[in-house]
């Protein structure tokens, strides 16, 4: 790995992976008998969410979209759309796609992979904060008006 992918925060990037990875292939391998609509239907609900959030959030970054947690130079710093309602639109979308995908597949270790997403995104997005407040002395106050993952709420 190059040293570039490290300080823009590659580590990040591949421990995310490894997480995602292993929602995927638990839920596949390893899950349940199929029957509770009731949960599939959560998971439905997961996904509608995780598509939104991720469109929302793709669409409100533009060209400034990257998989990695450090900012370039050259990005602008984003708060309006999605990005007025939480910080890290992306990182919900993925944790609701992955909790999505546990719930239809009903697969228990899928879910305990997902759970084990949510400090990693949580880690990972207070290390991007950090960047962003040294690149942006207006991120603090932006920090101070909206939640992190969950509107009005975290």
């Amino acid at each position: 790995m190059s040293s570039k992918f490290i300080q823009r925060g590659g580590l990040w990037v591949v421990g995310q992976s490894v997480l995602l990875f292993a929602v995927v292939i638990f839920g596949v391998v390893s899950h349940g008998d199929g029957k509770s609509l009731l949960v599939m239907a959560g998971g439905a609900v997961f996904f509608v969410i995780a598509l939104g959030c991720g469109l929302a959030g793709a669409v409100a970054l533009g060209r400034n979209l990257t998989p990695f947690p450090k900012p370039s130079t050259h990005t602008q710093l984003v708060q309006s759309g999605i990005y007025g309602l939480i910080r890290h639109p992306l990182y919900t979308a993925v944790f609701c796609a992955s909790a999505g995908w546990a719930l239809v597949w009903q697969s228990w270790p899928a879910l305990l992979a997902t759970l084990a997403i949510a400090p990693f995104f949580d880690a990972k997005a207070r290390r991007e904060e950090r960047w962003l407040r040294q690149q942006f002395p207006e991120y603090a106050s932006y920090e101070q008006r909206v939640c992190r993952f969950i509107p009005w709420i975290y």
